[in-house]
């Protein structure tokens, strides 16, 4: 095992260690951290049920942690070691987040195993919009463009 791979199982390890105690404490099995080289950054735990926040997935809340501690929206630099396959709300943010990695331990398989069927949702994304449970629809009004004219006749804006 190279250092590099040592480096990477040890963080996905603390992942892992917080995953598990978080079930210890009521909360979901999933736990993240957010790495900069060689320091930790931040971490997260799943906090959906705690929180009544179906947004606060582990990388979520690592990720949400992370951009505050740094002061910037984009975390560039750095990886982000989870405890299980981040689902697609947690991919998203993870590129929103611009982060340069995401290193994860167990699959979408594993999860499903476990009562997690994130499957669901990545198979969803690979059907029509038409075929969904919950509709998405467009109601187009005529002045639907305003905020982003707004925002592009903003000077001071800040580019993300």
């Amino acid at each position: 095992m190279t250092t590099d791979d040592h480096t990477e199982a040890a963080w996905l390890a603390r992942a892992i260690e917080l995953a598990t105690s978080n079930v210890t404490h009521g909360g979901g099995p999933f736990g993240a951290v957010i790495v900069r080289g060689d320091e930790l950054v931040s971490s997260g735990q799943n906090r959906v049920t705690r929180d009544n926040d179906p947004t606060a997935h582990a990388e979520v809340v690592a990720i949400r942690s992370a951009c505050s501690l740094v002061g910037d929206f984009s975390l560039a630099g750095c990886t982000l070691y989870t405890s299980c396959e981040p689902c697609p709300l947690c991919v998203s943010a993870a590129l929103w987040a611009r982060l340069d990695r995401v290193v994860y331990a167990a699959d979408r398989d594993d999860a499903a195993r476990g009562g997690f069927d994130d499957r669901a949702f990545y198979e969803l994304f690979e059907t029509p919009r038409s075929e969904w449970t919950m509709p998405v629809t467009a109601h187009r009004l005529h002045d639907r463009s305003a905020p982003f004219d707004a925002w592009l006749a903003k000077d001071d804006r800040t580019a993300y």
